[in-house]
């Protein structure tokens, strides 16, 4: 090659370039894509002064764009321009043929393109023996692994038949070679004894053999142990196709990855996760088109969307507390410090009493709505299930889910519904269960209500023990004898007992009526009801011991006003004593006309029945015959009893009370309790079937405004009964103006309202005769 250069008296310069990711050798046309401003400048240069001689250096770091002299290697080659095209990006394709190794002496310049002085380097040729021997073992080596290891063989098979010398056919091979490449095969161009790189180059071809012989044996373990799994795979992606097809929702590994992230994100406990994961595992192993995978994939859902340790912060302030249930509900203050108390303990402990409240009486008087007070004042959600007529215990404790459509627990349901850990759970009617074949769910519930054992509840859907123990359990009840001893035994039974008049009277004032006119879209400016209407409302058109009876005759009021408001064009609508006919009709309940005199062998017992008190007239009438006792009124076998043992005393005290003994003989007696209709039982009316005995066969009335209740012995003690308190509002409400109660009862006086002791003279009694001295003298 002609050199053109700068002559020095000790030195050769040319231009020099840079080069990065390759390395040319010697006897080889070297073809790059040149654009840096400084290899184009040398470039130019090499073109214009230096008859296209130029020098290719070696780049240390491929990754390098600006570069300083000492950023290059120190060997490089001296090339020729042949070609040099302009591409579109404004960079030139460039062919150079490379001449001689050659090592750099000096940079003379650096900018704006490197300049240096250089020295050719010359191999070292042996012509041994040995090297004959290298030759002919690379010559082997290639042609036997050329598809391998040599990028082209035709420049090398050129040479091979030429017999060209150990030096030129060495570097052509290494530059072929494709197991070195880039900045790795800058180690052939700095070696200078062909024979050592002869060496090299058998050694790249040796471990490239080895290389390739354990990527092979790789290659066949791998085939072997995923051809099962990616014959399925594949089958899969065709069903997924064939199901896309048809319109049918495929299983994605994005579906699997959501519920995956679910569960971590539900912060399971230990037990509750390796449970999921292996359910997560099926799920994804099983085809959509199986039963099994919604019953997976439905399993799977509750776990992610059931609490596990989300909870609220209740509210401490029990003054607020305090002020919230007043807010809401009417008097009932027993049954209000008993709740703030319980409040107050957990407060104070952090945890819940170990006692499940259980709010009983009749309907109509607060307590599911006193339930959802509890929550709204506490700051907790509010859930509440319906107990009533279940009689599977699976309703509480779930399915199985080996059963197609099994479904959890209502326990659990609500628990999901509430979304927090510590809800206000209301039990609603728990006094509704019944037993069948399919097992007694009063007996499931024993573990829930039990803060002993309700902290592991296990239902048999979700499989794993789940906390109960933080959830605040509120139970109610019409009738708790109807509730089995031992769950009524978990429960701290709170009376609500039926509402007296002035308390419904204020219900209806202070709550039924504002709630009335905001629901019917009324002002309350246009709508007046006088006290004295209400009044007559509550006697006349409702006979309950809640209030919606009362609240759905407000309601009609509403409803009256609004069409009167609209039709008639009328601004304000007053309803009094006298025109409350006119909108709610004919009174429905009057007292009984028999009240208004004394009558022989009629008197008033008092009765509790689970819609709360009431009033009983028991009726004794005798006629000719042959000494019979016939009983009618649908009476239980408690109260034929009852009647039983007040006519055996009757007949054995006949003397006494001046009755003829001849009259049981010749006699038939005949007692009755009006409203057939309607069952009755209780041992409470024996005073009253004695009283009215003696009545009826001594032909002396009985005061119609006195009352009595109270079981007789044959020895005509008067033992105690229940439900004092509605009794004696029933009596109230029915104009009596004086009752007799059991001795033992006093205590309970106290229990009784006090506007209800004002207008009722209640006499305690321990014998019969007592009531009869009093009213027969």
């Amino acid at each position: 090659m002609e050199e053109t250069t700068i002559e020095n008296t000790s030195k050769i310069v040319l231009p020099a370039i840079a080069v990065r990711g390759f390395v040319p050798l010697p006897g080889n046309d070297f073809k790059i894509e040149v654009g840096r401003e400084n290899s184009v400048s040398a470039l130019d240069a090499a073109e214009k002064m230096y008859g296209g001689n130029i020098l290719l250096l070696i780049q240390k770091s491929a990754t390098q764009n600006e570069v300083t002299k000492d950023d290059i290697e120190p060997i490089g080659v001296l090339a020729r321009v042949t070609l040099k095209l302009k591409l579109p990006n404004g960079n030139y394709r460039v062919k150079f043929t490379i001449a001689n190794r050659i090592k750099v002496v000096e940079y003379t310049q650096v900018a704006p393109y490197f300049v240096c002085s250089y020295e050719k380097l010359h191999s070292i040729i042996n012509n041994d023996e040995t090297e004959t021997a290298l030759i002919k073992q690379v010559s082997e080596g290639v042609a036997q692994n050329a598809s391998m290891i040599i990028g082209s063989m035709d420049s090398i098979t050129k040479l091979l038949r030429e017999g060209a010398n150990a030096d030129l056919l060495s570097d052509s091979i290494a530059y072929q070679l494709k197991t070195s490449t880039g900045q790795s095969k800058y180690k052939y161009l700095a070696e200078l004894s062909v024979s050592r790189r002869l060496e090299m180059i058998l050694e790249d071809i040796e471990r490239e053999k080895q290389i390739l012989d354990i990527e092979d044996k790789i290659n066949k373990d791998v085939k072997k142990s995923i051809d099962d799994s990616q014959k399925e795979y594949y089958l899969r992606e065709k069903m997924k196709a064939i199901q896309s097809e048809l319109g049918d929702k495929a299983r994605t590994e994005e579906d699997v990855e959501n519920l995956r992230k679910r569960l971590e994100e539900a912060k399971l406990p230990k037990g509750m996760y390796e449970k999921a994961m292996d359910e997560l595992k099926k799920y994804a192993n099983t085809s959509s088109q199986m039963a099994e995978s919604g019953i997976i994939r439905s399993y799977l859902e509750l776990i992610c969307d059931l609490p596990w340790y989300k909870q609220t912060e209740d509210n401490q302030d029990l003054n607020d507390v305090i002020k919230k249930l007043d807010s809401k509900h009417y008097g009932l203050k027993k049954v209000k410090d008993r709740i703030v108390e319980y409040l107050a303990v957990r407060m104070m402990t952090g945890h819940n009493p170990s006692t499940i409240l259980c709010l009983a009486g009749p309907p109509g008087v607060g307590k599911t709505s006193l339930a959802r007070s509890i929550s709204d004042a506490l700051g907790r959600k509010f859930v509440k299930q319906s107990l009533g007529g279940i009689r599977d215990e699976s309703e509480i404790r779930g399915h199985r889910r080996t059963y197609i459509g099994a479904l959890p627990g209502r326990i659990i349901k609500g628990m999901k519904d509430a979304g927090t850990v510590n809800p206000v759970f209301l039990l609603d009617e728990i006094d509704k269960m019944t037993a069948d074949y399919r097992g007694d769910p009063a007996a499931a519930m024993l573990e829930v209500l039990d803060p002993e054992q309700n902290k592991y509840f296990s239902d048999n859907y979700l499989e794993e023990p789940y906390d109960l123990s933080q959830v605040m359990f509120i139970t109610t009840a019409n009738d708790i004898s109807s509730i089995p001893a031992p769950l009524r035994d978990r429960m701290e039974i709170i009376e609500l007992s039926s509402y007296t008049e002035i308390e419904k009277f204020n219900i209806g004032f202070q709550y039924l009526l504002p709630r009335n006119i905001e629901e019917h879209g009324l002002k309350e400016n246009q709508i007046s009801i006088t006290e004295d209407a209400m009044r007559k409302i509550i006697r006349g058109y409702t006979r309950e011991s809640g209030v919606r009876e009362l609240n759905r005759q407000i309601a009609a009021l509403c409803r009256k006003t609004v069409k009167k408001i609209l039709m008639e064009k009328v601004e304000k609508v007053e309803i009094t004593e006298d025109n409350l006919t006119d909108y709610l009709g004919k009174i429905l309940f009057l007292d009984n006309q028999n009240r208004e005199k004394d009558q022989v062998g009629i008197v008033t017992g008092l009765a509790w029945t689970q819609f709360g008190g009431d009033t009983l007239d028991i009726e004794v009438t005798s006629y000719p015959g042959k000494g019979g006792l016939i009983l009618t009124g649908k009476l239980g076998d408690v109260m034929k009893e009852s009647a039983q043992a007040a006519f055996s005393y009757v007949r054995s005290h006949a003397e006494e009370f001046g009755i003829d003994n001849k009259v049981f003989q010749e006699n038939d007696i005949h007692i009755h309790v009006p409203e057939g209709a309607v069952p009755k039982d209780g041992p409470s009316a024996g005073v009253t079937l004695t009283t009215a005995l003696v009545s009826a066969l001594s032909n002396k009335p009985v005061s119609c405004h006195i009352g009595m209740t109270g079981e007789i012995t044959l020895r005509g003690d008067v033992l105690p009964i229940g439900g004092l308190r509605e009794k004696s509002i029933a009596a109230t409400r029915n104009g009596l103006k004086k009752i007799f109660i059991p001795k033992e009862n006093e205590r309970d006086i106290e229990d009784i309202p006090e506007e209800v002791r004002k207008v009722l003279e209640i006499q305690p009694v321990d014998h019969i005769s007592q009531i009869l001295a009093s009213l027969f003298k």
